[in-house]
Formats: structure tokens, sequence, C-alpha cells
């Protein structure tokens, strides 16, 4: 499905003559794109109205939306409510909303694109009321509603003159970066008959309409004044309801457009106060462009609420702290208070560190910091007069939302390092709390925080104060929780951080490891805790004990590595120092199936290194590792008692090949420990020499070389040595580069290695030297330069 992008003209047209600037402004809040409550633990939708949650603090456009792409259906369900209710009992619901929402989605009278067929069915029910003859319409129709009846008429009628006006008001669905060509409505006959109509109604309900459909129509039509003019002249015997405010944000975008900017502003914040479903499009086009503007907007504010509405929107890409201020002296239990809150809670959330890590400068490694000093770090970044302002309005406990101030209070507490205080604020909360999950869970996880932060050496009775939490956090919220609101994934990885900070204090790697595991993901090299023999095997001892402490059973748990992963590793690395046996003692240990299958036969020796070639070639049988391994003994078992030595050397070669990075057989090292990559470079060090290492394949080439009776033999072996003395000096060539593009064109492709000059001085009469030739563009490319 195509989206809409937001350009000037889906504000011009939807709501008011908008600007472009006013979409670049919004963005104001929010430096990190990925924020989305990943960096949080404070969740914005405990305590404010889901009409402002665009509106919480983002890196994005919008919170959670992204783009604004509601600009044609936004009041479709307002509408289908509206009109069912005036044809209550005299059309049933579906018919109601086939005419509104025709077989798609709601199309007449809600500022939606797609025209549908039931569009052509209210134009022939209209030339029936016109000519009061029947057609296959009316016909149609008849059987079903009472077209006789005057609801069911004025709603048909209504409806064929709301069409007149959707011709341009409604917006198209396209990517575009350029405004579109602005549309209007210049049938002023039309127009002036839709007022008409207006003028001589008496009931209330239709009088509405027909007053928001004149607005909307002198709106789009080349003479906007007049809508201006026709609003000021009724606005008084007008309900306050929604049709009001979405033309009084027609009257706002009209005098922007005419850089009456104060005006406009002042209209859009009133707006943005009483009507929720605009709160992101006036929120997008409140635009002050400069401080005069916005004194002449404050100053035509007629009261305290009118002021509160004004900084409401102001504190949106301005300033939280000032406008949380102003509006608590105007009126403390402003419900605007609540969403501007949350931004200032999340905002002052962004700086605290939550990695334990300091950046060491360039080419320097992170530092690694203490539990002490984080936390130092962390207690300076609290903004002094956000943390005094939102203590005065927790003291007072006046406002809409008491628990709101008192749950942001004891959470900045928290991270002042006043846990005592945030214990007394959390207990105080918790009165006045709602009873909701999100409410509980939001004051749990602030309690958490708060717990385990004053935890500053491990001992087994204060981490029993957390070992609770840590199961919910870990293990119950990400199988039970369904919502999508609530924001535990920062506190969940904090304290991960957190622990394995304590344990560090404590000399316990093991500990370390389970609640911050080692450079573990995709494309970076695998897990560097396992290059430690020690390690290792303490973490095999202890993955092996029955009696784990709690903690200890919780740091298991969420640990991505097993004893069978650990084993496995082990007999990758011993399968690379051909030490068979004790690889195949320790792949038992494992579930061999689990991991990858070898694509391609791994005994297999190609002229050119193409591991796709290879992958897709046919195979009668995909080895496992374990069955791999099996068949490597048997032929060492064979080569040890010289049995066909050539052939038994060859393969052995070809096996230990394809197990490097060269070879078919990658799969058979790439899991979490190891490492995973397309590139040696991807890899840490140890784990780089190791697959890129070509002394085992060379060592059994040799032993096949020496073995050869034949000169096709022999050309064989020589050719495949010589891959192994490419190998050699690509690893030694670039073995200290970091990264991919860290290398430098030296421009040498390739040398003339000693098995190439071999092959053409001794071999060049042999079938494998022309099938050389005919493969290998470096050995052609060798020989034609001779």
């Amino acid at each position: 499905m195509k989206r809409i992008f937001l350009n000037k003209l889906f504000l011009v047209f939807s709501v008011g003559l908008l600007s472009v600037y006013g979409i670049i402004y919004a963005c104001a809040g929010g430096d990190d794109w990925d924020f989305f409550g990943y960096n949080s633990n404070f969740t914005p939708e405990t305590f404010a109205d889901k009409s402002y949650s665009p509106l919480f603090l983002s890196g994005g456009i919008f919170y959670g939306i992204g783009f604004d792409t509601e600009h044609n259906s936004r009041f479709n369900k307002n509408i289908k409510s509206d009109w069912a209710s005036y044809l209550k009992g005299k059309a049933d619901t579906t018919t109601v909303n086939y005419f509104l929402i025709g077989d798609e989605r709601v199309r007449y009278y809600s500022d939606d694109k797609k025209q549908i067929k039931n569009k052509e069915e209210v134009t022939q029910l209209h030339v029936f009321y016109k000519n009061k003859k029947d057609n296959s319409v009316s016909l149609k129709w008849g059987k079903k509603i009472n077209l006789k009846d005057d609801k069911i008429k004025n709603f048909i009628e209504f409806l064929y003159l709301a069409q007149k006006i959707e011709t341009v008001s409604v917006l198209e669905n396209y990517w575009s970066y350029e405004p579109g060509v602005e549309k209007t409505f210049n049938d002023a006959k039309m127009i002036q008959s839709i007022e008409n109509v207006y003028n001589t109604l008496s009931d209330p309900f239709l009088k509405n309409r027909y007053w928001f459909l004149t607005m909307k129509a002198r709106f789009y039509s080349n003479n906007k004044q007049k809508a201006i003019e026709f609003f000021n002249k009724t606005e008084s015997s007008v309900p306050k309801n929604t049709l009001y405010y979405r033309a009084l944000a027609y009257v706002a975008g009209i005098n922007y457009k005419q850089k009456k900017y104060a005006t406009a502003n002042y209209l859009y914040a009133q707006v943005f106060d009483k009507c929720p479903e605009l709160r992101v499009v006036t929120a997008y086009s409140f635009n002050p462009k400069n401080d005069s503007d916005w004194n002449k907007a404050l100053a035509m504010a007629k009261n305290n609420e009118e002021k509160a509405a004004l900084w409401a929107v102001h504190g949106y890409y301005k300033d939280e702290k000032q406008a949380i201020e102003k509006i608590y002296e105007l009126n403390p239990k402003s419900e605007h208070l609540n969403y501007l809150a949350t931004r200032l809670v999340n905002k002052l959330e962004q700086s605290i560190n939550n990695s334990f890590e300091r950046d060491g400068g360039e080419n320097q490694p992170k530092k690694v910091l203490t539990i002490a000093e984080n936390k130092t770090e962390n207690q300076a970044k609290i903004d002094k007069q956000a943390f005094d302002l939102i203590t005065k309005i927790s003291a007072a406990g006046n406002t809409e939302k008491p628990y709101l101030w008192d749950l942001s209070l004891g959470y900045l507490q928290t991270l002042k390092g006043e846990y005592a205080n945030a214990d007394k604020n959390f207990d105080k909360a918790a009165k006045t709390l709602p009873k909701t999950q999100l409410a509980s869970y939001q004051l749990r996880i602030l309690r958490f925080v708060n717990n385990l932060s004053k935890i500053d050496k491990v001992t087994d009775s204060n981490i029993k104060t957390v070992l609770s939490d840590l199961n919910w956090l870990y293990t119950e919220l990400p199988k039970t929780y369904k919502g999508q609101e609530f924001r535990y994934t920062n506190a969940s990885e904090w304290s991960k951080n957190y622990i394995a900070a304590l344990y560090r204090a404590k000399e316990n790697p093991v500990m370390v490891e389970l609640f911050n595991e080692s450079d573990n993901g995709y494309w970076n090299g695998g897990n560097s805790f396992y290059d430690n023999e020690k390690n290792l095997l303490d973490m095999k001892s202890f993955l092996a004990k029955s009696d784990k402490t709690e903690i200890e059973k919780i740091g298991a748990g969420i640990y991505s590595l097993k004893l069978k992963d650990i084993n496995n590793f082990q007999a990758v690395q011993s399968t690379f120092k051909n030490k068979i046996p004790e690889a195949i003692a320790f792949m038992q240990q494992t579930d061999s199936v689990q991991y990858y299958k070898f694509l391609g036969n791994p005994f297999n020796g190609s002229i050119k290194d193409c591991h796709d070639c290879d992958h897709a070639a046919y195979q009668k049988r995909k080895y496992t590792q374990l069955e791999f391994l099996t068949t490597i003994k048997e032929m060492q078992d064979k080569l040890a008692q010289k049995e066909d030595v050539y052939t038994n050397s060859l393969l052995l070669g070809n096996a230990f090949y394809n197990i490097t990075h060269f070879g078919n057989g990658r799969t058979f090292y790439e899991i979490s420990i190891v490492g995973y990559g397309s590139s040696p470079y991807s890899f840490r060090n140890p784990m780089k020499k190791m697959i890129t290492n070509c002394d085992l394949p060379k060592m059994y080439y040799q032993k096949a070389l020496e073995a050869a009776t034949t000169k096709e033999q022999k050309a064989k072996c020589i050719y495949l040595l010589a891959k192994c003395e490419r190998n050699e000096y690509y690893n030694k060539k670039y073995n200290d580069v970091r990264n991919w593009w860290d290398i430098q064109d030296d421009k040498v492709n390739f040398i003339a290695w000693e098995g190439f000059k071999t092959l053409k001085k001794s071999y060049s009469d042999t079938q494998y030297y022309k099938d050389v030739i005919a493969e290998c563009g470096y050995f052609n490319t060798y020989i034609n330069q001779q």
C-alpha cells in the first residue's frame, strides 16, 4: 500500500493553509531517531490521553506513527456515529455504512480520496428526488429503505452536495517531496446554494452539517476570505463541537496564508485544546515566526485556559520545562501538563549512560566504568531546574494526575542517588495510581530500578531484593505482555549491564559474561570470552553444575549459549588443530544436526574457490558436522595403514581446505562463538587466524603429491598447493587490516607462485593444466604474460 509523504499540501488542504516550515519545526523533539522507548523506563501512555501519543518525545516526525497519514479519514468514526444516530430507526447500520463507507473505506464527507460505485448511486438517487421518477437505483434501494422518508432524503441529498466538495478536498495518496497542484472549487452558485440550505434549515443536526459544508466549500473556493466572513457571522449560533473546531482550523489556515501568523497560531492553539482529533495537525501547523508573533498570540488569549493552550503547543517544540511552569501557574489541573511532563522526563533520560562504558577516543578501546563512576557521571547530568520544578509540583499535589509527578520525582531521585526519597514518592504515588496494568507495571519497573541502584556491592542477601523483578523482567514480560506501550527493554538491558558491573568488581568473569555477553552478534567476530581457556572451562563447569543459586539460574537462563554450543566450539577448534578424536568427542556432546549441514561436498577439491557453485552442484549426501568428522577419522586411519595414500591424502586436504574461509564449508565454523561474516575482517584475530590458516590442507596435499603416480595426479596436487600459497600470500599481505575499507590498493592482484611456475614448466601437457587455464583467471593471466 502506498503511503502519503507529508508535504505542504497535505496539511494545506485537509485542515488549513499550513506551512512547510511547520513540518520541519515540529521535528524539534528528540535527537535519537531510534528513541521510540528503547532508551526509556518511563512510559508516557501511562499518564497522557491517547490523543497526545504522536506528540510524545521521538526522534522521528511523530511518535509511533512516523508521518501523519490520516488526513483523509481522521473523522470517519465521528461521521458514521453522527449519521447513524440521526437515521436510527430509518436505516440500519449496514445501509448507513454502505453510503458512508462503501465497499472499502469511508468515502463521503470524510476527506477520503477514492471514487467508488456508491457515489454514482447517490447521484442517481438525487436524480430520483429531483425528477420524481424511479430509476434502477431507486428501485433497488426502495426495497431496503423508505426513500420517501424525510431523514433518508436529507441524508442522500447531503451526500450528493458533499461529493461535489470532495472532488477538491480529498488528497491523493502519492510519494512526492514536491507540493501538488492546489485544487479549488469555483462553482459559486453551488456554494451559495449550500449556504442557502443552511439558512433555511431548522433541524439542529442538519443545520450544523450544512454549516460546516458551507465553510468547507468556501475554504476550497478561490475566495477564501468569504469563509472567514461566513464563520465570523455565524459562529455564535454554532455548537462548539468537532465540526466547529474543524472549521476554526480552516480559519487558522487562511490567516496563516495571509501571513497573519499571530492570529493563526492563536486559533491553532484553541483547536489543539478543544479538538483531540486535530492535535497532531495543529501541533504541526503551529509556528510563530518570531517572538513578536508569539507575544501577540499570547495577548489575544481571553482567559487562562486559552493561554494554557498556547503554552501547551509551544512546549511541544520549544521548551517543555518553561511550558510546564507557565501552564501550572495558569491551571494546575490542565491535562496538557501530562504529556509535557512525559516529554520532559523522557528527554532527561536520553542523557543517561546505561552501558557502563565511556568512549576511549579515536582508535582507543572503550573504558569500562565501575558502578560508582557510572553513577557519578549520570548524576551530574540531571537538570536541576527540571528536578526542582517537578519536586514543587509533586509536593503541591494539586494536578489532575498527582501520581505522574510523584513517579517522575521518584525516578529522578533514583537517577540522582536519593533512593530513600524515591521510595517515599513511589509509596505516595501508589495511593492515587489508577488500577490499570500499565500503571502497575510502570510503578513496579521504577521501584525495581531504584532497588537495584541501591546495590553498590553484591552480596547473597542484597541481590535477593531484586530476584523476583529480574524474573518478571527477563522471563515473564516477554512471554505474557501483549501490548506495545510498556517500556521495559531499557530496564532489562540496563539491569544486565549493572549486574555485570557488580560481578566485575567481584572478579567473577563467568557471571559478568552471563549478564553482559561478549561481542555476541551478527557480523562481529563472535564471542571473545572463549578465547581464554580458563574462561571456557569455568563456564562449562558453571553451566553443568546442578546447585546454582537463584541469581545464577537467572543468568544461565538469559544467556544465549548453552553447554552444547561450547562443546561445538571446542570441536571446531580441535578440528582445526587436527585433533579429530577429541573433536568427535566434543561433537558427540552436542546435537550436531542442530548446526548447519555442509551445503557443498567438503571432500571435493575445485579449481576455483566458488562456494556458491559448489553449493548449487548436485550432492548425493549432505554431511552433518559429526558425519564430516567421523569420515575424516576413517580416512586418517586408512592413511595410517598406508592404504590408498594418494586418494585419502587428497580428500583430507580438500576437507581441511573447505572448512577454511576459502572453501565451500564455512558453515562448519559459523557459530556464535566463532563468529560470522563474508570477510575474514569480520572476525576477531584468533578466529581470523584459525579460519584462514591453510597449513593442514597444505600438509595433506604435499602427502598426496608424494604418493602421486601419474602426471595428472601430480598436476592436481601442484595446483591445489598453489591455492594454499595464494591464500598465505594474501593472509600476510592483509594481516594487519582491521576492516575491509582499510585495505590499500597496491595495484598488485597476484604474483607468480611457485605452484604456478611448476605447473607451467612441468605439466603443460596434462588435461588438468588445460582445465586450470579455463577456470583460473589468475593462472590464465600468468600464462599469457610469459
